[in-house]
């Protein structure tokens, strides 16, 4: 399965990328919207992890790009320190798939990760 994960906070990037890695999941990563655009212009995913606040393009616009303009249906799940009820929803009505507030489990992810893949 090819991953796509969307962080600006490298040590955080790094450690998802590692993990999912070790899981057995192709992993590409983007540091800002503006590589995740590109990324998602020339390549395909099984799956995207993003945050919602990142430079250039937020993740709430990038998933509105997945969804309007690219059509896809790819599973996507945002991995926030925002926990608020509107940035939640609005991640929803866009299209995202799940929500998790950081920090969280890594383990917790790849459960979200592979139950959001066998839909």
């Amino acid at each position: 399965m090819r991953v796509l994960v969307i962080e600006d906070e490298m040590m955080v990037l790094k450690s998802i990328e590692f993990k999912l890695k070790k899981e057995g999941f192709e992993v590409a990563i983007a540091p800002d919207g503006k590589v995740a655009l590109d990324l998602l212009s020339t390549e395909t995913f099984d799956m995207i992890l993003t945050d919602l606040m990142i430079p250039y393009y937020s993740g709430l616009e990038l998933i509105s790009y997945v969804r309007n303009e690219l059509k896809s249906k790819v599973p996507i799940i945002v991995l926030s320190a925002i926990g608020q009820e509107v940035s939640i929803m609005e991640a929803f009505r866009l299209g995202a798939n799940d929500y998790m507030t950081k920090p969280f489990i890594p383990n917790e992810l790849i459960i979200r990760i592979r139950k959001e893949s066998v839909k």
